[in-house]
This record gives structure tokens, sequence and C-alpha cells, in this order.
């Protein structure tokens, strides 16, 4: 277990002991334990007791029990207070907009118990007259309760890719004769999806019998469906040696892709592989993420399909954090993975701005704390170089919140919205446009602030957003954090025919974070992006001339 979901233990129990009235200081050095392990730069479950007590603000009974959670995923007082509180009401606290106070009223005077329950007021109007609601509160539990409900059954395809890899190696040693394939939306790399799907060359009986200690959910003559302990589901479909590679053609694509494809499919011979099956189709090869039903088709007719870009292209990281705002690790640390870890040439170095006070945003004393010692890094570890950027904060109006001669002195300048997230349409886009105007802008952060099955982000206008990044040259974040991995793939293309770059930006908080960038590249490979199309494939001297390039302009 690692120390995030450590910490989310630790602060699940000081809700829960807010929630039941326990004492108010023992209630917050609860949520004081949540944060600092959180923050811990080290992993919980490899280091002794005693090294974990040592640590300032945790003492010998929070590593008790974090040592505890790491090995059992609990510990004593959390359980006493779960089994005191209905299931219902702890499933509240995932709900965006409640807190442990709001809970408390929901439960203790209005006798809500469930989520269905409170749905159900909300459209009863029951909320608006309870103390600390009202009609924009309900509004907003309402459509967080729609919003959940929604994306129920749905997972991250990082949340999800371990514990694939698990099963189909188990599979692959049990048939170990078999073909075996993953497909459908897993295969195609889609950032949420449902089921893990497998294709084997195996009959459902041999399946069924191999995976006896898992959920059977349904059965049909040619698949099964089975979930494991932690809810993922899986289905593996039955094929055999001479269709194999038509059948994983068929169960990869998407609706769109096969109904393109239907129109020059005809019957086949068994083939041995699926580029076989798309030459004899008159068709280069189409890579899996790619077959989503948009132009991929005409594009492997006339032999114009891009190659797309690969992790191993990847030169450098842009957008990551340090201590010096709400970062894990040091500033060292961060370029000491890149370089020696990672095997980078650069990193981009984006702490907070000021306005993110949340974030330990950074003043401009301190920011020149933190040029200092960017300069005394890049001589200690040269050749490799960090570049000293910022997440500038785009203000209600649009403008960022440091001053032009601040911001001139940055090699570069993330700017992106963290603040006022409920615009409409217009709001937000002439927001984002003006802060793309602004000539110190490099680089358009997580462009519509979306959490994926979390928050769907503000609605903007793509085309206009775009348009205006052509036309100031700013390039365009793909944040590949995996809940965020924004700008979505959707728009990739249309952002490249317009000539605007775009930069596959981890958003680290942590050493552990810079590796995410494994996600932005899969999710640009679904977007056709290219290794020429993205600025962190730059060599060390390319986008040190970029960087300076823009400067002058």
């Amino acid at each position: 277990m690692d120390n995030k979901a450590i910490s989310k233990i630790f602060k699940l129990c000081s809700q829960l002991m807010e929630l039941q009235n326990e004492n108010p200081f023992r209630t917050k050095a609860m949520a004081s334990a949540s944060f600092k392990l959180d923050k811990l730069p080290f992993r919980i479950e490899e280091t002794s007791l005693e090294e974990l007590s040592a640590q300032p603000g945790i003492g010998k009974s929070t590593a008790e029990k974090a040592k505890e959670v790491a090995t059992t995923g609990t510990f004593k007082e959390l359980q006493d207070l779960l089994e005191n509180t209905p299931s219902g009401i702890v499933e509240m606290l995932n709900i965006k907009g409640l807190g442990p106070k709001k809970i408390q009223i929901i439960w203790k005077e209005l006798e809500i118990e469930s989520i269905g329950e409170l749905l159900y007021a909300c459209n009863e109007n029951r909320l608006v007259e309870a103390k600390g609601f009202g009609l924009k509160t309900q509004e907003d539990i309402k459509k967080s309760i729609e919003f959940s409900i929604s994306n129920k059954g749905w997972f991250l395809y990082a949340k999800v890719f371990g514990v694939a890899e698990v099963f189909f190696n188990e599979l692959k040693a049990h048939f170990p004769a078999s073909l075996l394939s993953f497909t459908g939306d897993f295969r195609r790399k889609c950032e949420v999806l449902s089921t893990v799907d497998l294709l084997i060359s195996e009959s459902i009986e041999s399946v069924e019998k191999f995976l006896g200690a898992y959920t059977l959910v349904e059965k049909t003559e040619n698949s099964i469906e089975i979930t494991d302990e932690l809810g993922f589901t899986f289905k593996v479909f039955s094929s055999n040696i001479n269709d194999f590679y038509l059948d994983l053609i068929l169960s990869t694509g998407s609706t769109a892709h096969l109904d393109l494809l239907s129109t020059i499919l005809v019957d086949l011979p068994p083939l041995s592989s699926e580029e076989a099956i798309y030459r004899n189709l008159g068709l280069d090869y189409i890579e899996p993420e790619l077959r989503e039903g948009l132009d991929e088709i005409t594009r492997a007719q006339n032999h114009t399909l891009p190659q797309l870009i690969q992790y191993k292209n990847l030169k450098g990281t842009l957008h990551n954090h340090s201590t010096y705002s709400d970062g894990v690790h040091s500033l060292e640390q961060m370029a000491l993975n890149c370089k020696e870890v990672l095997g980078l040439e650069y990193l981009g170095i984006c702490d907070h701005s000021k306005t993110a006070v949340y974030a330990n945003g950074l003043s401009i004393e301190r920011l020149e704390q933190q040029w200092k010692e960017i300069s005394s890094l890049n001589e200690k570890l040269a050749p490799f170089r960090i570049f000293s950027g910022i997440e500038s904060d785009i203000l209600g109006d649009g403008s960022l919140d440091y001053p032009d001669e601040i911001l001139a002195k940055f090699d570069f300048v993330v700017a992106s919205v963290h603040s006022n997230l409920k615009m409409d349409e217009d709001k937000a886009t002439a927001r984002l446009i003006k802060a793309i105007e602004n000539p110190y802008t490099t680089i358009l952060g997580h462009p519509t602030g979306r959490l994926l099955l979390s928050r769907s982000g503000y609605p903007i206008d793509y085309k206009k957003v775009i348009d205006a990044c052509a036309s100031n040259e700013v390039v365009i974040e793909i944040n590949a954090n995996p809940l965020r991995l924004d700008l979505d793939w959707r728009w990739h293309r249309y952002a490249i025919e317009k000539g605007v770059l775009l930069s596959i930006n981890p958003d680290a908080h942590r050493t552990e974070g810079l590796q995410d960038m494994q996600y932005g590249v899969w999710v640009a490979q679904k977007g056709g992006v290219q290794s020429k199309d993205c600025l962190n494939t730059y060599s060390l001297q390319e986008i040190t001339a970029y960087f300076s390039k823009r400067k002058q302009r």
C-alpha cells in the first residue's frame, strides 16, 4: 500500500471522528497525521517503526497505526468508528461538496442514511430549509450524486492497468500454448473503461474452470464475464487459432471503426497476423490506439498514418512541483530522479504561483530563493539542466498573477485555471484566450480542469482556444496525470492541424509522479501525436533555443 492510500485511511478516520463529535483536538491531530504521511519522501511500508516515529509531527502512536494500515489496510480506532456509522453515511463522504458537518445534519436531523435517499430528498427539495444548505448547495449535491451514479462501474485505465497485467499473466501461464491478447477498450488504451477484455484461443469451458475462484457475472457460448475482489470486471472471449486475428480486429475496434471497416471487409482466408489482414484489405497496419472511427481507414489507404510518439522519444519533463510549493520531494531529488533514474536531459520546475495559497504558492522573495538553488544545481548536475518555470494561476479576468517584470524572469510559464471552475462556455473560453494572449504564457496547462470520473471540467469552445494558441504560438499541455489526461485526445488532431505544439506534462508532485508521462504518451498516441508534435521530445539544445527565442519574441 502506497503512502497516499495510507493517508486516505487516516483522512477517513478524521472525517468519521468529526462526524461523531469526537474530541476536536484528536480529530485535528488525525487530519494532520493524514497530511504529514502523504508528504513523506519515502514509502511507509518499507521503513522501520523507529525511523517513521522520528519524523516531525508523526510520533510513535501515529507510526504504529500507519504500519498497521500498511499491513492490514485499517486500524482498530477506524474499525470502531465504521461499526457505528451506517455504510450509506460513509459513502456520502465521497460526494463533492459534502463534509462531515453537513452529513451530520443529513444523518441526525433529516434521518437520511443512504445516497439514494439523499438524491430523493434533493428532488423533493427537502435540503433547502436545513441549516447550512439552501437551494444552490442542494443543486450542487444533486449534480455530484448524479455524476457519481453515472460513472459507477467505470475505472481509470491507470487504476486497472496493474491488475489487468496480473490477470493476463495468470491466463498465459495456465494456457501457454494458446493465443492470448487484450482487446476492446483496454487494448485501445481508453482513458476510462468498464471492463478489461481479453481474447483467447481456448474453449469457454476450459477458461471457466480456471477462473473458478472469481465471481461469475455472466457466461455465454463464446464469452465469460467475472469480477475480482476489488470489483474489476474481466471479459474473456473465446476464439480458435484460425480465426483468432480476425476476431482480434473485430473485438478491438470501436463501433465507429468497425462501421468504416465493414465497407471494405470481405471474406478472408485464415491469416497469421493482424498486419496480414489489414494488408489483404489494402490498408497499412492501424495501431489499436487509433481504431476509433475517425480518419484512420482513409489514412491507412493513403499510406499517411502517423508514426506515433513513443515514451523513448521524450527527452525531458516540464510542469513539475517540488517542496517549494506543494510537492513531496525537493528540487534536487526531482532533478536527480530525472537524470539518474529516467535518463532525461532536463526538468522544468513549475511550482504554484502566489495566488495558490492552499498550495504554498511562491511569493516573489521565495521565487528568488528558488532561482538561486536552480542556478547552483545546474552547475552541479551539468549537462543536465533545470529550467525555471511557474504554474501561474489564471485569475478570474484571464490575467496572470505576477507582474510582467517577474514573469519575464522565468524560462517558461505554464498558465492554468485553479479557481472559479463553475463558468459557462463563453466566460471560460474568454478567460483562457486572454491568458493565451499574454506574451509571457508559454504553455496552457490542463485546459478544462477536468478530473476523470470525478469532475467533468468547465466547458470551453475547443476550436477557439486551440486557434488562439496557434495565433499566439502557445503550447497546449497534455496533462499526463491519469486523473486528468487533459487536453482530451479527441482534440489532439485539430491542434496538430493548426500547427500547435503539445507537451506531455506529468504535473508531478513527487518523484513517482514523473512516471505518469507514460499515460500521457498513451493518450497522445490515441490522438495521433507524432514525436515532432511534442515539445518535450526536443533535445536540451533544441528546447533551450526554443525558450530563448520565445522570450525574445
